[in-house]
């Protein structure tokens, strides 16, 4: 049943991909969304569930806000990395470059994202049919949002649309995989958690310091602002149906 319900995930995840590639000619508007999925699903649906599952705090503060804030440090140092790298091999250096590797290492993390959607997925359907339908239901609404992302990642930076789709396709196949693996192994609950705090650190970097800066570099409109309002809003939605 979980497999079955992946495929769901599986196709709005590509859809999600599809409308990221159509409005290419309303670029700002497609990244001030995408800043605003992005920013919806870390503080409305990652970081709540990685709290209630991360186990215990350590040394007074909660494990997965201490991996939160070490994802959003390690998406920061390997951005530096990588742009110091293109900068000493002389492919330019100026402010607003795009280094196509942090792309793809963006998308990677997405993919990986999924993956642990459908192991989650799976997960829930071991315990119950009902913790199932609600898992389901938030996987299936929010990888809509996955696929839309990974696209314009993956876009974003440089990298040709063959692997922009590449990227897509793989997010889009991951929770079905992720679904099919958990019948042969159960996640623990903290390891769980702790995926979801460093994760959410990750993509809250890429949202506040790359997507929304971009979005409102050449075009600071208001419609930007409200995709970007109505990408939080629609995460919000999901996550109410969902509980």
């Amino acid at each position: 049943m979980a497999v079955f319900v992946a495929l769901g995930a599986f196709l709005m995840t590509l859809a999600g991909g599809w409308v990221a590639q159509r409005v290419t000619d309303r670029r700002h508007l497609v990244l001030g969304l995408a800043g605003g999925l992005m920013l919806g699903v870390v503080g409305l649906d990652l970081l709540p569930e990685a709290i209630e599952a991360a186990g215990e705090p350590v040394f007074g503060v909660p494990m997965a806000l201490l991996l939160f804030v070490g994802g959003f440090l390690v998406a920061h140092l390997v951005e530096r990395l990588l742009s110091a790298r293109q900068v000493a091999h002389g492919a330019g250096g100026h402010h607003g470059d795009r280094v196509p590797q942090v792309g793809l290492t963006a998308a990677a993390a997405m993919v990986g994202h999924s993956l642990m959607d459908g192991i989650a997925l799976g997960a829930a359907f071991q315990v119950s049919g009902s913790m199932g339908v609600a898992v389901a239901l938030a996987v299936i609404s929010h990888d809509f949002a996955d696929g839309f992302n990974t696209y314009t990642l993956t876009s974003l930076y440089g990298n040709a649309r063959r692997k922009a789709l590449l990227m897509l396709f793989a997010a889009a196949v991951a929770p079905v995989v992720g679904a099919a693996t958990t019948l042969l192994f159960t996640l623990p609950e903290e390891l769980l958690g702790g995926y979801l705090g460093f994760f959410g650190g990750a993509l809250l970097y890429l949202a506040a310091a790359e997507i929304l800066p971009e979005a409102h570099h050449t075009h600071p409109a208001r419609s930007t602002l409200l995709c970007t309002i109505g990408g939080v809003g629609f995460i919000w939605l999901v996550v109410g149906i969902a509980e």
